[in-house]
């Protein structure tokens, strides 16, 4: 049974592809004997893991070459003696076999590192990482999750054991590094706001990132971008897996409910970003008003949205305004044209959002961060210095409060 696996990840891992090296690869702690790789549809989270599989794996050969004399062992003791296993629970194995059973057999091969795809496809998950957490202590399992799927908080029966990491698409850094073939680092929000000139005085010695941001606006976000595809088609297929499974399957809503979903998110790309009128679309979808929010909720958990809050607001209260999840996401309206700001504005929350809080206030600023940072967005620079951060798209050069849209996206 093991040897059918192992030809298909042998192929998978060769033909997988990941042209640079996520920064998230290096955030993890690859000690944890549980983790949890959480990442919307489109974001590259098999690629991710084939990536750690192949890091493992060359490093495993390495070292067995080195040492000669433990390679004879292995072959004199037949052991398969693999380090890693891909597996997708997609496989009709998972329909008479349980997770723990193939851990099991893993184990007792030699193997170390079982990866996990496609997890929410089998029943009662969750208990079943536990047993192996608790039975094979030499194992470590390393699993995607959707935005949707209950991991930590969420779930009692992990909550004490799993460490959890959010995989996001690529950021402006990564698209631009790859754009280009330089491996520009990252930066902390602090040395952004209080050092975004010299930083963007460096960058720009090397580049000019206004001539790859608009770019980046459009397409950028999802890595299917690098395909030779159509770009639209690939992001529509994403958007609708989103809707079908992790809302629809997962949050156990029935199909005929589809239709309601689709035209809900239809509306909000369609004003996006826009204060949101609760009971008007509760009655163009012709849904209570608490579904509705439901339904809304479960748009932004699948990543196809963003809710903007006032400050210590959540929900189930109102939110004071709904961005698309990623400005790629926003272009996917083709009825009207999209104002520069409105792109602007969503790819600040975008590239703020993942590692700090981002808030709606009462004060005259657009948004605050971490309860700290007053920040504004506009498109154009002004010949006058702002009085707080202000995000301007059409910035090369940072100075003073004015800083480059585009260098947000060097958060990661």
């Amino acid at each position: 049974m093991l040897d059918a696996f192992f030809r298909i990840h042998d192929f998978l891992v060769e033909h997988s592809f990941m042209p640079i090296r996520r920064q998230l690869m290096d955030e993890i702690n690859w000690e944890d004997r549980l983790i949890a790789i959480k990442g919307g549809r489109g974001v590259g989270k098999t690629d991710f893991l084939l990536s750690r599989v192949k890091e493992i794996e060359t490093e495993w050969n390495r070292r067995v070459e080195e040492d000669g004399s433990g390679k004879r062992k292995r072959r004199k003791d037949a052991k398969v003696i693999r380090p890693c296993l891909y597996v997708s629970l997609n496989d009709f194995y998972f329909t008479d076999h349980t997770i723990v059973e193939l851990a099991s057999k893993f184990v007792r091969s030699g193997g170390q590192y079982l990866f996990l795809d496609q997890l929410f496809k089998y029943p009662n998950w969750s208990k079943e990482l536990r047993r192996c957490y608790n039975k094979y202590p030499t194992l470590h399992v390393v699993f995607c999750a959707t935005p949707v799927m209950p991991i930590d908080e969420d779930n009692n029966v992990l909550a004490d054991i799993v460490k959890t990491y959010n995989l996001r698409g690529f950021s402006f850094r990564e698209y631009l590094n790859l754009q280009t073939g330089l491996s520009l680092r990252s930066y902390t929000l602090d040395e952004i706001i209080h050092r975004s000139a010299s930083i963007s005085r460096e960058i720009c010695e090397r580049v000019h990132p206004l001539d790859y941001f608009n770019a980046y606006l459009d397409h950028g976000y999802y890595p299917s971008y690098l395909e030779s595809k159509s770009f639209e088609s690939e992001v529509l297929k994403v958007m609708n897996s989103q809707l079908e499974v992790d809302v629809l399957m997962i949050k156990q809503i029935d199909v005929s409910c589809l239709h309601k979903l689709r035209k809900l998110l239809y509306i909000l790309m369609r004003e996006a970003p826009c204060a949101l009128n609760v009971s008007n679309i509760s009655e163009e979808i012709k849904l209570s008003r608490a579904t509705t929010m439901n339904y809304i909720k479960y748009l932004k958990d699948s990543r196809l949205i963003n809710l903007l809050y006032l400050e210590d607001k959540n929900f189930p209260m109102k939110p004071t305004k709904v961005y698309m999840h990623n400005t790629n996401l926003a272009r996917m309206i083709f009825t009207r044209e999209i104002d520069k700001m409105d792109l602007y504005e969503t790819n600040f929350y975008t590239a703020i959002h993942g590692q700090h809080k981002v808030n709606a206030t009462d004060r005259s600023a657009m948004f605050i961060v971490d309860n700290k940072y007053f920040f504004d967005v506009r498109e154009k620079p002004s010949a006058r210095d702002t009085i707080r951060p202000t995000a301007v798209g059409e910035l090369e050069l940072g100075r003073g409060n004015q800083i480059p849209l585009w260098l947000l996206g060097f958060l990661y």
